[in-house]
């Protein structure tokens, strides 16, 4: 993969995503293990899409959401149901998409140099599993394209991961 991610320096934002679809789906064609996927799946996100300090998974157990495989510094382990932009994704379920963590009251800082963050939710049957976790040392980093395609994203992994 990392020859391949090489060559995509020039592509524009919408070529971005989707390369980062097909790549995905080929993932998943050839690996079952949630954990793998998970694991190849951040690391190809944070690969493909520049200016990200961090992508990876949250997972929820009980009333609390538990790290997973990720790409990036390391991060709180546990983040809880009432508090943060990754709990709000799970609580409203729903994409939610902050320009600026800072101006976010509750903000949970797992790394200082995170200015903005795009959180999906990844469902089984209508209930929220886990989220996906993106965050960008640069404010108003995700664009309309990137919530859409993130979104897109999350709806097609969602079944294989649990």
């Amino acid at each position: 993969m990392s020859n391949e991610i090489k060559g995509i320096q020039n592509l524009s934002a919408e070529e971005r995503m989707e390369y980062l679809h097909s790549f995905v789906k080929a993932l998943l064609e050839t690996e079952k293990d949630p954990i793998a996927l998970m694991s190849n799946i951040s690391a190809a996100i944070k690969g493909v899409v520049e200016d990200l300090n961090w992508a990876g998974f949250y997972l929820v157990q009980g009333k609390e959401l538990v790290l997973g495989p990720f790409q990036g510094l390391p991060a709180c382990t546990r983040l809880e149901y009432e508090v943060g932009v990754c709990a709000k994704a799970w609580r409203e379920k729903r994409v939610v998409c902050i320009e600026d963590v800072h101006a976010v009251e509750d903000h949970v800082a797992c790394d200082s140099a995170s200015n903005s963050e795009l959180v999906i939710p990844l469902f089984r049957e209508e209930e929220v599993y886990g989220v996906l976790d993106l965050d960008s040392p640069i404010k108003g980093r995700f664009t309309l394209i990137e919530v859409e395609g993130f979104s897109r994203l999350g709806s097609l992994i969602q079944d294989y991961l649990y």
